[in-house]
């Protein structure tokens, strides 16, 4: 068999594989929807005219209390912002000490990562709760909900970061002589700072959402006044607040985008 015979036979193979992984996907996705009941249409017939109730309540939208919305929209930024500060500051030790290239150890690396995977595996509104129960009602518990989850999700991705970066400077680094401190900071971080950087914007915009969510546990901001509307069915107020919501959302968004191109 000829070199163009061995290659047409070897694409042939990998095109079938991807074809049966790609069979395997959708199986698995179908299985999926079909255990959750999305293909039983009597389910969405008989929430029709919830549905139509429901935004019959909530249209048009009541902003009639925008003014007491102000406060907590600040806090909810300032936590997502607080949230992010702390992620970062404890993200990027652990991230090092993860990283197989930078670790001192393997041990070391594998305990690291351990932790960071216990610590994203912990929901944010979990977290709030319990945060919530040790110090009270209030923004702290909201921040410090955030930052504890981030720290594992920020970590991970630091870490696959630094695993890639390329090894020669680092090996050049070592050869001059350089100390552990030296090859990090001359050899490691110049290569991720930008990875670490988009890592970091994209978290702080997803941290302004997840407070929102928070503020329902009782960790203040937003969703605080989003679930006492909720509990006193006033929906026309649920819509208002939805809505600015997603306008500060679109501000943050668009904040983080500035920031990417400013800091290229």
């Amino acid at each position: 068999m000829g070199s163009f015979e061995a290659t047409l036979v070897r694409e042939t193979q990998a095109a079938r594989r991807g074809w049966l992984l790609l069979g395997g996907i959708v199986a698995t996705v179908v299985v999926a929807l079909a255990s959750t009941g999305f293909f039983d249409p009597q389910r969405f017939i008989e929430a029709g005219p919830a549905f139509r109730q429901l935004a019959a309540e909530m249209i048009p939208p009541d902003f009639s209390r925008w003014q007491s919305w102000l406060r907590p929209l600040a806090d909810t930024l300032a936590m997502s912002i607080a949230g992010t500060a702390l992620a970062v500051l404890f993200s990027l030790p652990l991230a090092l000490l993860a990283a197989p290239n930078t670790s001192p150890y393997r041990g070391v690396a594998f305990l690291v990562r351990t932790l960071l995977a216990l610590l994203r595996s912990v929901p944010e509104i979990i977290l709030g709760v319990l945060f919530v129960a040790a110090v009270g009602f209030g923004a702290l518990p909201g921040v410090l909900a955030l930052a504890l989850h981030s720290v594992g999700m920020v970590g991970k991705f630091y870490a696959e970061a630094i695993e890639h970066v390329d090894p020669k400077p680092l090996e050049a680094a070592r050869a001059a002589g350089a100390t552990p401190l030296q090859v990090i900071t001359h050899a490691v971080l110049p290569q991720v700072l930008p990875q670490l950087t988009d890592v970091t914007i994209y978290r702080w915009e997803y941290h302004f959402r997840a407070s929102a969510v928070l503020g329902i546990v009782g960790a203040g901001g937003i969703g605080f006044e989003l679930m006492a509307a909720l509990r006193l069915l006033n929906y026309d107020q649920v819509s208002a607040i939805l809505l600015a919501i997603l306008l500060c959302v679109v501000i943050v968004d668009s904040i983080g985008g500035w920031l990417r191109k400013s800091l290229k």
